[in-house]
């Protein structure tokens, strides 16, 4: 997807991921939740992943070595690092300086998960962006729950699994398992919790997403499951769907086995297999599921019966312009996109309201402007087109925006 193509940009702190900090918080490494990419019908049946297009895959290639995710907002390791063991990818990504950073890390499973496109196999990534290095498995830094000998890797084929570390060349194995760094552009957020409920509803906060708190207890082959989610009529809404392959990943915890997923909010998620709209695109008679034993990503047969969770939004997708609301307090930057300049407002209970310390930086985290006092209109000369994010506090809350400049 061209940059210029965008057409959401959401606020920072509606983020997803689940890094977790030393207070055991979880940490929003990522902006929003990248769509899979596959935009190609398998069926003739509603339903299916490319009826729904949500936050579309979008890469800036920064011509230094490194990749940044327009969706994200992290910064990828272009090529990755080749084939080594998961102890040597550690190391290797806390000691590699690119770009003219060295706070490289190693990716968590769900952000790993996040750049593959689901529209092709061998590799599952966007070709004219990330190069082809023959690798079979990415490592992630994530281990199996209750086995340190297991370690979260995406593969070729597009999934993610639960692999012994010695499966891999370097450690006596037959398979290449290879590293690509990740590191994040802005501060990391953090939550309390990742999930709240809301009636029969179970709300995601780190994506926005809404699902179902009951699970069926029956379960359908694919094109069933399509029908069953598009004419689902639950707490009070009718617009839910069959989740895709990327929506269902994010609710798996690889803290967590048998079940792999949060079972205090979702009642009766057992150990199954869960359907995704998602297609195989060179095996179509095959489609993408979640297995909730340990979170593993494969596929089936679209004949085999397998469990439906249903999902409906993101409700926090909005408008390129959208307001901030907090304690009485909101904010409009505009026009988004912007040229020469950028106009913020602020109002709230006692109008004007002004805020200090404004910054705004780029995809790669270098400042392109700040300043200490209040101003409303920012100019913008000769600044490169791309997308920039300002941040500017207002007594102690700090306000975080993305804006696009063409």
């Amino acid at each position: 997807m061209k940059l210029n193509n965008l057409k959401i940009l959401l606020l920072l702190f509606l983020g997803v991921g689940r890094l977790t900090n030393a207070n055991a918080q979880i940490l929003k490494s990522m902006k929003r939740l990248p769509d899979t990419g596959q935009t190609q019908s398998f069926t003739n049946t509603s339903g299916e992943d490319s009826d729904y297009q949500i936050n579309a895959p979008g890469f800036i290639v920064n011509n230094n070595g490194t990749v940044t995710d327009t969706v994200t907002g992290l910064m990828w390791q272009q090529s990755d690092g080749g084939e080594m063991t998961i102890e040597s990818a550690e190391t290797y990504c806390q000691n590699l300086a690119l770009g003219g950073f060295s706070d490289w890390r190693l990716p968590t499973a769900q952000e790993a998960f996040s750049i593959l496109n689901h529209s092709r196999q061998n590799p599952p990534l966007a070709q004219d962006v990330f190069a082809n290095t023959g690798a079979e498995y990415w490592w992630t830094s994530e281990r199996q729950a209750g086995n340190v000998s297991k370690i979260w890797v995406t593969n070729a084929g597009g999934g993610i699994g639960n692999h012994p570390k010695t499966e891999t060349i370097s450690a006596g194995g037959t398979k290449k398992f290879h590293a690509r760094a990740v590191r994040d552009v802005q501060p990391v957020p953090a939550i309390i919790q990742q999930f709240t409920l809301a009636d029969s509803v179970v709300v995601d906060h780190l994506t926005g997403l809404e699902w179902q708190r009951f699970v069926l207890q029956d379960s359908m082959n694919w094109e069933s499951a399509l029908v069953y989610a598009e004419n689902l009529f639950f707490g009070g809404k009718s617009d839910w769907r069959l989740p895709n392959i990327k929506e269902l990943e994010s609710l798996n915890d690889e803290t967590k086995s048998q079940p792999s997923v949060d079972a205090a909010f979702f009642q009766g998620i057992g150990q199954h297999k869960y359907w995704s709209g998602t297609s195989l695109p060179n095996q179509t008679t095959r489609a993408w599921f979640l297995d909730t034993r340990f979170g593993v990503i494969s596929y089936d047969l679209k004949t085999v019966r397998n469990s439906i969770l249903c999902v409906r939004g993101p409700v926090s997708a909005t408008s390129a312009t959208p307001e901030i609301n907090a304690e009485a307090v909101s904010v409009r930057i505009f026009p988004n996109p912007a040229q020469d300049y950028l106009v913020l407002q602020m109002t709230g209970s006692q109008s004007p309201v002004f805020w200090k310390n404004i910054s705004m930086t780029d995809t790669q985290g270098r400042v392109v402007f700040q300043s200490a006092i209040y101003q409303e209109r920012l100019l913008l000369p000769d600044l490169p087109k791309g997308i920039y994010y300002i941040a500017f506090q207002l007594e102690n809350k700090v306000f975080c925006r993305s804006v696009v400049v063409e």
